[in-house]
């Protein structure tokens, strides 16, 4: 099992910032990624962003794009989420996950998840 606990959400105005964390915790993978995903109220759950944890590489969603960035502190086995120049639509509960293997922007595809932290972007 593996455990993932956000924290960070919270409420801000439009063009604001916040920054998500999510600490890792319980079995490790060999090969592994790790991403957030989002919801919107009357929404499918989205993807947002996602890093391979062993080479690093990234891949963002073209809305969040040059916007977002995920990153990660190996010491600490946390993923974060920066998210810059906030706008009204990127309203939602954002969800930390992770997978063995590779990442994919296929909500189904994840194997754990943490319990979802909101953000709302007023404007």
């Amino acid at each position: 099992q593996v455990q993932l606990v956000e924290s960070g959400g919270g409420l801000v105005q439009a063009g604001g910032s916040l920054r998500l964390s999510c600490a890792a915790s319980g079995r490790t993978f060999g090969s592994y990624a790790m991403g957030w995903f989002r919801q919107a109220p009357g929404k499918e759950r989205e993807f947002v962003t996602a890093l391979n944890w062993s080479g690093g590489s990234t891949t963002y969603a073209d809305s969040v794009k040059g916007r977002f960035t995920i990153s990660r502190d190996n010491a600490k086995n946390t993923v974060y989420l920066q998210m810059n120049s906030l706008k009204p639509e990127d309203t939602a509960v954002y969800y930390c996950t992770v997978r063995r293997g590779y990442y994919t922007d296929c909500a189904g595809s994840w194997h754990y998840w943490g319990q979802g932290t909101q953000v709302t972007v007023s404007s």
